[in-house]
């Protein structure tokens, strides 16, 4: 693999991760998007127009932790020694509701995909601006919503049955055995060191007959009709996927969580026997399916990257990989421009896994034996 470091004159520009395609299930891979026709003689713009506060089990909320790191203007977590790459001030978290709402399209119109009813108790790890928790509240009154986060950026006022705790998922969890029903993770890619240690913890924290539910992105843009050069290396598109397998390999915290099935691989090893469902999503960058709610999709995906394009990068590319902040901002700049390429039909990755703690704990033992 060539370095990520940019060329001295940067190709064609490109974008963060976006929407997909319609799912496979059980481990198939997405099908391809069939583009609009008309979609290159629109005109592409930035955006397409077609479209209360608790203590953690693990920390106090204290001023050190609101005393958030500063880089280049972009402020990050400051919660113990834990790594974060992608910043938490309101410029990112816009992007990260986008993509909230992004994922609820994804699901046909649902929170999540595993087969829970009426739960007594969710668990949202990785929270962020608390919103699927906050609507995961309002859906199951009758449930004790929780999340957690490395970052105090949530809602001070939430429904009676929800509430945020800082905390750091990749240490032991103070959680109760078999409490909740639902243990729900997403876009944890290069924030997780041990993903076998961390399925444990949500398997000791589920009920029996509990489920396990974690969506995440691939990072890879790519393009189905060979319509974006990624086999060009100066190409942003390319330099952008470097950066992310490069600084995942070098903090030890990969950004190939779902390729190949590997976080099914590390459920398996951490305990659940499976069956392991699978949908696989191609997410489009820009409004160029034609197939109307991919088109809604990559709207939303669209906007979500131009918002976080710079926190994407901003970190792993300065303080991880040594570039300067103007190669940073350069790179952005071709990446806007890529994006707003309408001759690009590009798209990332996204899957999500679901699998079941069995009712009969005594069954994994059995299959292990």
């Amino acid at each position: 693999m060539g370095s990520s470091k940019p060329p001295s004159s940067p190709a064609a520009p490109s974008s963060p991760p976006a929407a997909a395609a319609e799912a496979g299930t059980h481990g198939e891979e997405a099908a391809p998007i069939i583009v609009d026709p008309e979609f290159e003689t629109e005109v592409q713009g930035d955006g397409d127009s077609a479209l209360g506060y608790a203590e953690s089990s693990t920390a106090s909320l204290s001023s050190s932790i609101l005393q958030y790191r500063e880089i280049h203007g972009r402020t990050y977590q400051n919660f113990k020694e834990a790594e974060y790459w992608a910043p938490n001030d309101d410029k990112q978290n816009d992007g990260l509701d986008l993509h909230h709402h992004m994922m609820y399209l994804i699901h046909n119109n649902s929170l999540f995909r595993s087969p829970v009813e009426d739960p007594d108790a969710v668990l949202d790890v990785g929270t962020g601006t608390g919103i699927w928790a906050l609507d995961c509240a309002d859906q199951f009154p009758a449930a004790e919503v929780i999340g957690t986060d490395l970052s105090p950026i949530q809602p001070t006022w939430t429904p009676p049955n929800c509430r945020f705790e800082l905390d750091d998922a990749s240490l032991d969890w103070t959680f109760s055995a078999d409490k909740f029903d639902l243990v729900h993770l997403r876009f944890l890619i290069g924030s997780i060191e041990d993903w076998p240690k961390l399925y444990r913890q949500a398997y000791r924290c589920l009920k029996p007959g509990g489920w396990l539910e974690h969506t995440d992105f691939t990072i890879r843009i790519a393009s189905d009709d060979g319509s974006i050069p990624i086999e060009d290396p100066n190409h942003p598109y390319a330099i952008w996927n470097r950066i992310f397998a490069e600084a995942g390999e070098k903090i030890g915290r990969t950004f190939l969580v779902s390729d190949k099935g590997k976080n099914a691989e590390w459920m398996k090893e951490a305990g659940f026997p499976g069956p392991f469902n699978v949908e696989h999503y191609k997410l489009p960058l820009g409004t160029w399916p034609k197939d109307r709610k991919w088109k809604e999709v990559g709207a939303f995906n669209k906007q979500s990257c131009l918002e976080g394009l710079e926190g994407y990068v901003l970190y792993l590319a300065v303080k991880i990989l040594g570039w300067k902040f103007e190669e940073v901002q350069v790179l952005c700049s071709k990446m806007r421009s890529a994006l707003a390429n309408p001759n690009y039909h590009a798209y990332y990755g996204c899957s999500t896994v679901w699998t079941q703690k069995p009712l009969d704990e005594q069954a994994v033992g059995d299959a292990e034996a």
